[in-house]
C-alpha cells in the first residue's frame, strides 16, 4: 500500500492513499462508512460469486455464515460485531455495530480472509 501515514491526537496512525491537501484538512470523511481517510474515495464491498454490493449487516451476516464464519457474542465490546471462523480458529473479524460506519480497512479485513469471496471497489466499478 502507498500513501501517507499520519497520526491523530491520540496517537493512532492511518494511511491516506491518494493524499490531497483537502485530505489532511478534514477531520472526518465526507462519507461515513466508506472510506479509510478524509477526501478519500468512498468504497463498497462486493461479494464476488452473485457480483452482489453488500450494503447491510444483514447482507453480510448471510454471505459470511455460507462461507463457516459465526457470530461471536462478546459482551465486552457491545459496540463491536465480531465474526470469528471457528472455536480453534484465530480468525476474527470485528466490525462497528453500525453499518454507516463500516471503514475500507476493514471492508479489505473481510477480503483478506476470504480472498475469492470478497472485493473492494469503488462504487463507480
Amino acid at each position: 500500500m502507498s500513501g501517507v501515514w499520519i497520526f491523530d491526537e491520540h496517537g493512532v496512525v492511518r494511511l491516506i492513499t491518494n493524499p490531497t491537501r483537502e485530505s489532511f484538512e478534514q477531520k472526518e470523511p465526507p462519507n461515513p462508512g466508506t472510506a479509510t481517510a478524509p477526501g478519500a474515495r468512498p468504497r463498497v464491498l462486493v461479494y464476488l460469486p452473485a457480483n452482489q454490493v453488500i450494503r447491510s449487516y444483514p447482507e453480510l451476516e448471510q454471505r459470511l455464515t455460507e462461507l463457516g464464519w459465526t457470530r461471536y457474542p462478546n459482551s465486552c465490546r457491545p459496540d463491536l460485531l465480531q465474526f470469528h471462523r471457528s472455536e480453534n480458529s484465530v480468525h476474527l473479524i470485528s466490525l462497528p455495530k453500525n453499518f454507516a460506519n463500516l471503514k475500507s480497512f476493514q471492508m479489505y479485513d473481510i477480503v483478506v480472509k476470504n480472498r475469492s469471496f470478497f472485493e473492494v471497489r469503488d462504487p463507480a466499478a
